[in-house]
């Protein structure tokens, strides 16, 4: 299905990108400032943009927005394969964001659409098909530092394969069967806007919107430090730390693939309640080890209990937003302008007191889920 390869190809960038990070800071000679400023910024900003973005591909062509979105998202890949200095890359950045938010996250909203009866079940589709592509990112990573092909090689290349994905797209991608010709007048987006943030008068959905931003410590967040954190806590080389990210991704592919038919058997919130558990006490466990090799054991299995938290709660969203996809995208990227800063702070962090130190912060995340999570799963209502 073209939407769950449209997120492989953007989590395979995903998966590269951070993987890569040690290597494009030793060639363009950055600081953990300006690093967090990268992973953070362009997403922030992103977050004001989305928005009108969302609602324009609910008020008017769905399918021209995804489109358009595929164009950029190409063009600001082969903008940071040529980058030569931070500012360069920086701006690369902030056009991939919402080029992605158009290009990607719509085309999940549309995937939640198909199906609204199975949400949990598309989106372990959606998330294992990510998940494969982040797994194969650092691999390839690996294998293009290893014969000399190096970062900037690695983003034209994917800005080529993004060309093609995208000219199949451009085939497949279906009309939305709510099509207008007209482009919404402005006060028609604000009346729009107003009916979404109307929503967050509903618990339920600040709940889920809360949990989902604490649950990306352990996540993207997680992942944006770790190569990093394997160079200059763990000893390891770039390419080891690559290596090493390849093992928690691919574990966690591993677990992504079970839990497509375990969401079919047992209530997602009940496992996810389980694997919060479980990561807060492998996490500590990781950070305190001195052993190289055990840091490489400890994140494998952090990597395949944290499997299903982005799914689960992310559907949870949609359930509680009564299937107005394009509402919970935009409520996502508001709450999303708190996330974003996160990074930054963590760079920050590790900036002025270590990276092994920063990295205690982000067990705030599996703390947050154990406390907010709902204790009664038999019933879960989506209205208060």
């Amino acid at each position: 299905m073209i939407y769950l390869l449209i997120e492989f190809l953007d989590e395979l960038i995903y998966g590269i990108s951070e993987a890569a990070w040690p290597l494009i800071r030793d060639d363009l000679h950055l600081n953990y400032v300006q690093i967090g400023l990268a992973l953070s910024l362009p997403g922030f900003l992103a977050n004001f943009i989305e928005p009108f973005l969302f609602t324009l591909a609910d008020a008017w062509k769905r399918r021209a927005v995804i489109l358009a979105g595929g164009i950029f998202f190409t063009l600001s890949l082969a903008l940071t394969g040529i980058s030569y200095s931070f500012l360069f890359l920086l701006s690369s950045f902030i056009l991939f964001h919402p080029s992605s938010g158009a290009f990607v996250s719509i085309s999940q909203a549309s995937l939640m659409d198909l199906q609204p009866e199975r949400r949990e079940h598309s989106m372990a589709r959606w998330t294992f098909a990510g998940s494969l592509g982040v797994f194969i990112g650092p691999i390839l990573l690996s294998g293009a530092a290893f014969i000399g092909f190096g970062w900037r090689g690695m983003f034209l290349a994917l800005a080529l394969l993004s060309t093609l994905i995208l000219m199949y797209a451009w085939k497949h991608v279906p009309d939305s069967s709510i099509t207008n010709d007209e482009l919404p007048r402005f006060t028609d987006i604000l009346k729009q806007f107003k009916s979404t943030f109307a929503a967050l008068k509903n618990w339920a959905v600040v709940r889920w919107l809360i949990l989902l931003e604490f649950s990306d410590l352990m996540l993207d967040v997680l992942y944006g430090f770790l190569p990093l954190y394997f160079v200059d806590v763990a000893g390891f080389t770039p390419a080891q730390a690559a290596l090493s990210v390849a093992v928690w991704t691919g574990v966690g592919l591993l677990g992504d693939f079970l839990l497509i038919p375990l969401v079919e058997r047992v209530k997602g919130l009940d496992y996810l309640r389980i694997s919060v558990v479980i990561e807060l006490v492998l996490f500590p466990l990781f950070l305190l080890s001195s052993q190289a090799w055990l840091k490489f054991v400890i994140i494998g299995f952090m990597g395949f209990f944290n499997s299903g938290w982005y799914a689960i709660l992310k559907a949870n969203l949609f359930d509680s937003m009564h299937g107005q996809s394009g509402a919970v995208l935009t409520l996502d990227n508001v709450s999303g302008l708190f996330g974003k800063l996160i990074p930054f702070g963590i760079g920050l962090a590790a900036h002025n007191f270590g990276i092994g130190a920063a990295m205690w912060l982000l067990l705030a995340g599996p703390i947050a889920l154990f406390i907010g999570l709902p204790r009664n799963t038999k019933h879960v209502s989506h209205d208060a």
